[in-house]
């Protein structure tokens, strides 16, 4: 019974996993003919309108969340919502179908930002080991990004800006995992996905509203609608939900382990859908970094 528990905990987990590398070099650039905000605000509006058809009762939670709940759960949706997606997708967007594996992969420098955050705002203790495995990390995605040399700022600008945007959208994310961890003392993790994508909903049509972008929604066509379909179902809510289930029943170390699938279907669709291949530097930097990352999961 404990061995079906974690197999299927595992495979819930890998799904999701596979499923973000999907959207990541698959799904979310091919809406790259609409603004980022515009984007983003869709793909959170989206899947929290069809959870209120399932999740209506979390509203009851209104009633009875302090101001610091509320606070921790706005950081929750500023940071992994609204701030990290629109990082993450103007990235997508920057590389225009080349390197998009690079920057997903990039992505995965975000347990260094969690684990620092959760140090700083949680108290928890680093172990010595961390500091090594963090250089290791940043260095090994520096090489994945650049290669031996100094980026060419001119040259290489949109590789550099979707690098850093990269970085940004690893902090961020990390950031929220440290608040959603805070908030998972008190609340379950359907209390907290609603609420990310209800307050991250609010916050970007806000942000689409000042930029003049509402409007947008006439320049949808057929094809953008689908794909905020598939990714609403799949690579949005539906994998977040996935992995939540898996991670209730598997150690975070083997969390850890098969969430290596991100990573690894991430190159596999790059180049199956858009035949782009890592050089031999970024493989063995990609390769080192990933090494690191476990490392780092697996000590602290």
């Amino acid at each position: 019974m404990k061995n079906d528990t974690l197999i299927r905990g595992s495979i819930a987990i890998g799904i999701a996993a596979i499923l973000w590398g999907l959207d990541g070099v698959v799904l979310t650039p091919r809406l790259y003919n609409l603004p980022v905000e515009f984007v983003v605000f869709i793909l959170h509006a989206l899947p929290f309108l069809l959870m209120n058809i399932f999740l209506y009762k979390q509203y009851s939670y209104l009633k009875v969340f302090s101001l610091k709940d509320v606070s921790v759960l706005l950081l929750v949706a500023l940071l992994g919502g609204s701030i990290g997606t629109i990082a993450i997708v103007k990235a997508l967007f920057l590389v225009n179908f080349q390197e998009l594996s690079v920057v997903v992969l990039l992505q995965k420098l975000q347990p260094i930002f969690a684990i620092s955050l959760a140090a700083i705002l949680l108290k928890e203790k680093l172990t010595k080991n961390f500091g090594i495995w963090a250089i290791v990390a940043t260095l090994a995605g520096y090489t994945l990004a650049f290669g031996f040399h100094l980026p060419n700022m001119q040259a290489d600008s949109n590789s550099v800006l979707a690098s850093l945007y990269a970085l940004l959208a690893a902090i961020s994310f990390g950031g929220s995992t440290v608040f959603g961890k805070k908030a998972l003392a008190k609340y379950s993790f359907k209390t907290i996905t609603f609420y990310r994508y209800g307050f991250a909903s609010v916050m970007m049509f806000f942000l689409v509203l000042i930029l003049g972008q509402i409007n947008q929604f006439q320049f949808v066509t057929n094809q953008n609608a689908v794909f905020f379909v598939v990714i609403s179902l799949t690579t949005g809510s539906g994998a977040i939900f996935l992995y939540y289930i898996g991670l209730n029943n598997v150690k975070a170390m083997v969390a850890t382990m098969v969430e290596l699938l991100f990573p690894i279907s991430s190159v596999l669709f790059d180049y199956w859908i858009n035949k782009n291949t890592l050089s031999l530097v970024q493989w063995v930097s990609a390769a080192v970094m990933i090494f690191a990352i476990v490392n780092l999961n697996r000590t602290n």
